[in-house]
């Protein structure tokens, strides 16, 4: 009984008793853990609901990989355009995709099950609620055969929380440098094009999120910084016409981007600068800087430099944009944490920040009056706008009030 009880919290003799909290919390543990109590609780009908809710939850969870692969597959084999074209029989279907129809029938009715198809009249598949955004948007299709190579790492998730640097989703990211000081040799061209337009094709969610959140009609030169090829920067230019743009990126990357500006005919107003904000100054003349899915993909250290560049190159009373998935503080995350928890460790370097740390990492680097502005989707991005103090720090007492 004596080991017994050293082997109970607070009661060994080492730190502080348990607080009344942490009492009750451990009871709640018992409670949850004792099979006689899953029992009742299975059987009376006042709680057999929710021991059928929580049981379909935790199936979900050791599911969800299979869900992710059935999808990846309709979307390798084309079955959504084939049954948006038409609605197809399962036979119809095999032969478009080149499988016997015994089992392309298991993955049909595994994507009805999940709603990507839905069954339709005569024994014919047709397109699901989930299945018509898939189709719809190349983005999303490029995210799931990318994340292909995320599934590929998390297959033994404990050697990726050991060794994150040998995931081979590490090799997607081509600005390793930027992160080890210069140590890594330089990614080839080819793989800063591929990720480039991966980023450009899942791009498009969060560019109609900002275009709808945020009064850009406000400012007059607009610098995105890690612009990749210019999908933000042309989207803003042709809703506001009034605005000159500047993309920022390293030289391969602006290359890639100079290129797509000068076809999509907007090179007249979008100038295109190569370089490493870790290491150079960035352009100035801007009022406004965007910064979209790029701290998310840096250390803090990485992300302070990069924010006190930013603040270095803004005029004062110039104001920075911040856009990127979050987390969610206080106790509340939300179910699409772990997806980019995992997502940035196997990249390599970021990590996902709650909206007050990255506040927090933006006052660090000289900014005020920063606020959350509302958005639709939080999923796809939160937005953070922080503004440069209009006076130098030596005459506060003369300065705007920004609010």
């Amino acid at each position: 009984m004596a080991a017994l009880d050293a082997a109970k919290p607070g009661l060994s003799g080492d730190g502080p008793p348990p607080s009344w909290r942490d009492r009750l919390a451990g009871r709640i543990d018992r409670w949850m853990t004792s099979p006689a109590l899953n029992r009742w609780a299975s059987a009376s009908p006042l709680t057999r609901w929710l021991v059928r809710r929580r049981s379909a939850q935790l199936f979900g969870l050791m599911a969800g990989f299979v869900h992710s692969q059935v999808l990846l597959a309709c979307v390798r084999l084309r079955v959504l355009e084939h049954v948006l074209a038409a609605p197809r029989t399962a036979d119809e279907l095999a032969g478009l995709c080149r499988l016997p129809t015994a089992s392309l029938q298991r993955l049909l009715d595994s994507a009805v099950a999940l709603r990507l198809l839905e069954r339709r009249g005569g024994a014919r598949y047709g397109l699901g609620s989930l299945g018509a955004p898939v189709v719809s948007h190349a983005g999303i299709r490029d995210m799931v055969e990318h994340n292909a190579v995320l599934y590929h790492d998390l297959h033994d998730p404990l050697a990726l929380l050991r060794d994150p640097n040998q995931a081979h989703m590490h090799r997607y990211w081509p600005y390793t440098e930027e992160d080890a000081g210069g140590a890594q040799p330089p990614a080839p061209e080819a793989q800063f094009a591929r990720y480039s337009a991966l980023m450009a094709s899942s791009q498009r969610f969060v560019i109609d999120e900002l275009l709808a959140a945020y009064p850009f009609a406000g400012h007059r030169v607009v610098l995105d910084v890690g612009g990749g090829m210019g999908g933000w920067v042309s989207a803003l230019a042709r809703q506001h016409p009034q605005l000159q743009l500047k993309l920022f990126d390293l030289p391969l990357v602006a290359a890639l981007a100079a290129d797509a500006v000068q076809r999509a005919g907007l090179a007249g107003r979008i100038s295109t600068h190569g370089g490493s904000f870790t290491q150079e100054p960035l352009p100035r003349g801007a009022d406004l800087v965007t910064l979209l899915r790029v701290a998310h993909d840096h250390p803090d250290a990485t992300v302070r430099t990069l924010l006190r560049a930013i603040h270095e190159a803004l005029p004062l009373g110039g104001a920075l944009l911040l856009a990127e998935p979050m987390a969610e503080a206080g106790g509340a995350p939300e179910p699409g944490d772990p997806y980019f928890h995992f997502y940035l460790l196997a990249m390599g370097a970021g990590r996902l920040r709650t909206p007050e740390a990255l506040s927090a990492l933006m006052a660090e680097a000289g900014f005020t009056h920063i606020e959350r502005v509302p958005n639709r989707f939080a999923l796809h991005a939160q937005i953070l706008v922080g503004r440069k103090a209009r006076c130098l720090p030596a005459n506060t007492a003369e300065c705007v009030n920004l609010n």
